[in-house]
C-alpha cells in the first residue's frame, strides 16, 4: 500500500509540474514579446526626442534684438500693435509673454495711454517679423520666460489670544 501511495503522489506531482510548465510557457513567450516591443518603443522615443531637440533649435531661436540705431527708426502705433496682435490671434497676456512685459502694459499701449520704452519697441519689432507658426511654437514650448515673479503676500501675524479677548471685553463694556 505505501508503494501505491507514493507512486500516486509522484505521478500527481509530475502531472502538476507538466501542467504548470505548459501554462507558464505561454506567459514567458508573451513576456518576451512585450519586452521586445517596449525596447523598440524606447528606441523610437529616443530618436524622436533627438529630432525634437533639433527642431526646437531651428524654430525657437532667441528674439533678435534690433540694434539701437535700427530701434530708433522703428515707429510705434497703438493701432498697429492691436492689429498685429489680432492678426496673430493672441490674447494680450500671450502677446505680453512674447515681448517680455505684463498684459496690462499691452493693454495700455493699445489704448494709447502709455508708450513703450525704446527697448520694448525693439522687442515689438522683433515679434513683428515673426510668423504665426513661429509665435505659436514659441508659446507652446514655453521658450518665453515670464517677466516677473509675483512677490509672495505676507500675512499679518495674528494678535495674541489674550489681547483679542481684552479688546472684545472693552468693546462690550462700552455698550
Amino acid at each position: 500500500m505505501p508503494n501505491i501511495m507514493s507512486a500516486l503522489k509522484q505521478e500527481i506531482t509530475r502531472l502538476a509540474r507538466k501542467e504548470a510548465r505548459s501554462q507558464t510557457q505561454v506567459l514567458k513567450k508573451m513576456s518576451a514579446h512585450y519586452r521586445r516591443d517596449i525596447a523598440e518603443l524606447k528606441r523610437q522615443a529616443a530618436k524622436l526626442q533627438a529630432q525634437t531637440v533639433v527642431m526646437e533649435k531651428a524654430v525657437l531661436k532667441p528674439l533678435p534684438q534690433a540694434p539701437a540705431a535700427v530701434a530708433d527708426k522703428v515707429r510705434f502705433s497703438a493701432k498697429g500693435l492691436a492689429s498685429q496682435r489680432k492678426r496673430l490671434g493672441l490674447s494680450a497676456a500671450d502677446y505680453a509673454k512674447l515681448v517680455g512685459v505684463s498684459a496690462l502694459s499691452i493693454y495700455k499701449w493699445e489704448s494709447g495711454k502709455v508708450r513703450p520704452r525704446q527697448s520694448q519697441v525693439a522687442a515689438l519689432a522683433a515679434v513683428r517679423g515673426m510668423s504665426k507658426k513661429e509665435v505659436l511654437a514659441r508659446l507652446a514650448q514655453g521658450a518665453v520666460k515670464p517677466t516677473k515673479k509675483p512677490s509672495p503676500v505676507k500675512a499679518k501675524p495674528a494678535a495674541p489670544k489674550k489681547a483679542r479677548q481684552a479688546k472684545t471685553k472693552a468693546v462690550k463694556a462700552k455698550k
